[in-house]
């Protein structure tokens, strides 16, 4: 290296800005853009009147109804304000971009364990501005990739960063909310406000980005220019193919910034060779502490990966000699059944590329279609046969090599085992089944796939099918399954053997989902914070519950005083035993007043009539003290329901309850109910454990030894549903479940959870599941070999 090239590589100001030529190109896209953003945000504030209005209709109390309604006006008022905020945000970071001023913006890291309220407003508008960026990433990749790719010729040959992309989507996004910082809505109307960007200014972004690339190209920039995506950089993988008639380069001019496609050999596939090893990365075995679980070799308990592929080959190669036609794990047939009877010849190495080749860009076309109905293993093989046999020199005559047969079988277990997997919900076995063809090519040329498990591509579908486990339920709405279908886009429209693209997918997925992760751990802490605000009200109304069960014991009493009492005193002894604990004073007092009120409600004899007499002064005295410090008794109406008390003690001490039992002043609501909100059905008395079964006496003793974190499967007629523990309380013993969004679900009593499971209607799921996807898959096609075979454990090595 000498000196030149050891000097940092400096752009000044002025070579950074655009050249005067697209001067007026660059200034017709601006105002392209504006004119665009400027009608859209219009929709959006025009629409803010349905949505807070919707809102406050479903409010639940009038303090929140008046704050939408409160909301709605100020924003009427602000719009002008908001709208001339939002363009001039923007209109400097086009300015910046035509000038050369572009800086990157610093990162907000926000860790979850020192999150504040303000801090939580700030990390749910980050994680509104980062998924509204992350789907319209996904969805319109393609005209992304031509815009920046033409844009960095306005930029003198620089393609633009994320964050300094005006006419990219995170800009646009973070313009909002640069937008609404200033302004005095609390979160829930900012979200509101956020939802209504996604969904009339976001949403429509695919055609703005149409009518820029238009513009680009009728000015002359690269008009011939295909859609490839960057690869990362700092990542070496073997080439493994060049590209073909079936393939072409997508390599963009010498001006182009794009990142240069890696060397490929230009003749033949490059390392294709299926009876040898794959990569050199692939000869070596993995080491031993990389093995399946639950495998053994007879010796160390265990097995490797290439251990365990050797094995796989060996059974199959014993199920091919047994039964050629046998149906395989999954069901489908063997690719060697396709071959025509007395064929001896083999496809070369190149006519089977060609024909994988043709299957890929076959299923590149309608992709967002076809990705609606899952790829079948068997449809996919009788295609591959139909393709070789079209580029066949001897049709009719040819048949696969036995080793590829094997790989290709064995890819195809792989997915009839995706297709298959309880774990994951149907939408992502959908997604996923789609990578058939591109992982057959790299299964192929790669045996690595399945003998080491840090091979790229077998990351990737690992950390896809994991989150699909974990975030991907039915219902998503996350963005997650829109994230799947853009890697499984991009895998199927440029992978042309080039492993590396497996790396880059893998990093950008990877931080997808830390993000995603990020958001719902969050929903679930919150949720579990509720739960435990709920949990320490029902423990204490259980408490008070008990109390004046206690002082009911035996005594039978009018209906005012008994109402009265469970009802309107229990919820007293609750706001005390909350506001003093049960070793206050006023704690005892009220249960004395209770004991008292009680006693009073009963016949009594001439000395208890005349003890009843001296108490009544201090009793009502009490009584009034409760009442007002539950709050919501006038005092009128605290004055008429104690006389009516008085005149109840009166009539049941005359002997005439007739006249008491026509007492029945109107009571007010439970203030406790509406504190419980949905939690109010759990306030009933649990049932107590001598009534269950020994059988669910023993899920009993089973959930109270659970960790958080462990999966459930709820069953409920025709629906089924996959729910996380996320907490328990050891006082109330009710167990709180959440989706896979980290929203709060259910709530049951450990009693009714051991009943359920003791009826098959709940069950908890195995910690297998949370293995990777490859792992798992592989282990049970080998232990399904095993018995196709004949063969047991202890015999198959």
């Amino acid at each position: 290296m000498n000196e030149q090239d050891s000097k940092p590589n400096v752009v000044s100001l002025s070579s950074r800005m655009p050249q005067p030529r697209f001067g007026d190109l660059l200034q017709g896209c601006r105002q392209l853009l504006l004119n665009h953003l400027a009608k859209q945000l219009e929709a959006v504030f025009a629409g803010v009147d349905d949505a807070l209005f919707e809102c406050a209709d479903k409010a639940s109390s009038n303090s929140e109804q008046t704050l939408y309604f409160d909301s709605m006006r100020e924003i009427r008022k602000q719009r002008v304000h908001l709208e001339r905020a939002y363009h001039q945000w923007l209109g400097q970071k086009l300015s910046a971009f035509a000038e050369g001023r572009c800086q990157t913006a610093v990162s907000e890291q926000v860790g979850l364990d020192d999150l504040s309220l303000v801090q939580n407003d700030d990390y749910e508008e980050s994680l509104q501005v980062t998924n509204m960026t992350s789907r319209v990433n996904a969805r319109c990749a393609q005209p992304l990739f031509g815009l920046e790719q033409r844009l960095a010729l306005l930029n003198n040959g620089l393609k633009p960063r994320e964050e300094d992309n005006p006419f990219g989507p995170r800009l646009i996004a973070q313009a909002f909310r640069e937008t609404l910082k200033g302004s005095p809505f609390p979160l829930s109307i900012r979200l509101t406000l956020y939802q209504l960007f996604d969904q009339y200014l976001m949403s429509s972004l695919d055609s703005l980005f149409a009518e820029l690339n238009q513009k680009l190209i009728e000015a002359g920039l690269l008009p011939n220019l295909k859609y490839r995506p960057t690869h990362a950089a700092g990542r070496s993988s073997p080439p493994v193919a060049a590209p073909t008639e079936h393939q072409p380069s997508t390599e963009p001019p010498a001006h182009s910034p794009a990142q240069p496609m890696a060397p490929a050999a230009a003749a033949a596939y490059s390392g294709f060779n299926p009876q040898g090893g794959g990569s050199p990365a692939s000869s070596a075995a993995a080491p031993a502490g990389n093995s399946l679980p639950g495998e053994s070799n007879g010796q160390t308990g265990e097995q490797s990966p290439a251990q365990l592929f050797s094995d796989l080959s060996s059974l199959m190669a014993e199920q091919r000699q047994q039964a050629p036609h046998a149906p395989l794990f999954g069901g489908s047939r063997s690719i060697a059944s396709y071959a025509p009877q007395g064929a001896h010849s083999t496809y070369s190495a190149s006519e089977l590329l060609n024909a994988l080749n043709r299957l890929q860009q076959s299923s590149g076309q309608d992709l967002q279609s076809r990705l609606q109905q899952p790829q079948a293993v068997e449809g996919l093989k009788a295609e591959l046969h139909e393709q070789l046999e079209a580029i066949s020199q001897l049709p009719g005559q040819q048949k696969l090599a036995d080793e590829e047969a094997d790989v290709i079988d064995l890819v195809g277990m792989l997915f009839d085992f995706i297709l298959d997997d309880d774990n994951l919900p149907d939408n992502c076995k959908t997604a996923l089944s789609h990578l058939h063809t591109p992982y057959l090519k790299v299964a192929l040329h790669d045996k690595a796939l399945f003998t080491q498990h840090q091979h790229p591509a077998r990351q990737l579908l690992n950390s896809m099918a994991q989150a699909g486990v974990l975030y991907g339920g039915e219902g998503d709405d996350s963005g997650l399954l829109a994230k799947m279908h853009w890697v499984v886009e991009r895998v199927i429209h440029s992978f042309n053997g080039d492993l590396q693209l497996f790396d880059s997918l893998l990093d950008e997925f990877n931080e997808y989902v830390a993000t995603l992760k990020h958001k719902v751990e969050l929903r679930e802490r919150r949720a579990v914070e509720a739960a435990k605000g709920r949990d320490k009200l029902l423990g204490a109304r259980q408490q008070a519950v008990e109390a004046i069960e206690k002082c009911l014991h035996g005594r039978e009493l009018p209906p005012l005083l008994k109402n009265f009492l469970e009802l309107t005193w229990t919820d007293v002894l609750v706001f005390i035993l909350l506001r003093g604990g049960e070793r206050s004073g006023e704690w005892q007092k009220a249960c004395d007043t209770a004991e008292q009120l009680a006693w009073s409600g009963t016949p009594l004899d001439e000395n208890g009539r005349a003890q009843l007499g001296q108490l009544r002064i201090g009793l009502l005295e009490e009584l009034r003290k409760g009442l007002e410090l539950l709050g919501g008794y006038h005092e009128d109406g605290i004055r008429r329901l104690l006389q009516d008390i008085v005149a109840c003690q009166h009539a049941v001490q005359a002997k005439q309850p007739q006249l008491a039992a026509r007492l029945k002043p109107q009571l007010q609501e439970s203030a406790l109910g509406a504190m419980l909100g949905e939690d109010a059905e759990l306030a009933k008395a649990p049932r107590p454990k001598g009534s269950l079964s020994a059988r669910a006496q023993g899920f009993v003793k089973e959930l109270e030894t659970l960790e958080f974190g462990v999966w459930f499967e709820f069953v409920n007629g025709d629906d089924t549903q996959t729910l996380k523990l996320s907490w328990f309380s050891p006082t109330t013993r009710n167990y709180m479940f959440v989706d896979h969004a980290g929203q709060r679900v259910a709530v049951k009593p450990i009693g009714q959870l051991a009943e359920e499971m003791e009826q098959g209607k709940a069950r908890l799921l195995p910690r297998e599941r949370n293995a990777p996807l490859v792992d798992r898959a592989l282990g049970a096609i080998y232990r399904a070999l095993q018995r196709f075979t004949g063969r047991t454990p202890s015999t198959a090595h």
